[in-house]
């Protein structure tokens, strides 16, 4: 029988039920998917507050090193449009 350390490991996200948007809630070893969701269901939702929970297994994601992240977002620097301020907002609207 093989030990949880030789199973994959899984990033577990969780979506709140008073969330939008679901928030990394931890990892955890399954040898697949759906154990992998059942098990993160049990650990991560004890108290019922989650309503959709992903399990994503860790090999799969890439992610930006924190070394480079001068030149890596830099190039979003130089344009202002993606910044509120640029905009303005004509009178009369309301709630934006």
């Amino acid at each position: 029988m093989s030990s949880s350390t030789d199973w994959p490991l899984w990033e577990v996200f969780v979506r709140s039920r008073r969330g939008l948007s679901h928030t990394h809630a931890g990892s955890l070893h399954a040898p697949d998917a759906e154990m992998a969701l059942r098990n993160a269901r049990d650990l991560y939702t004890r108290r019922s507050e989650g309503v959709s929970i992903w399990v994503v297994p860790s090999k799969e994601i890439t992610a930006s090193s924190p070394d480079e992240k001068d030149s890596f977002f830099e190039p979003s620097g130089d344009k202002p449009y993606r910044h509120p301020t640029f905009y303005e907002i004509p009178e009369g609207v309301k709630h934006l």
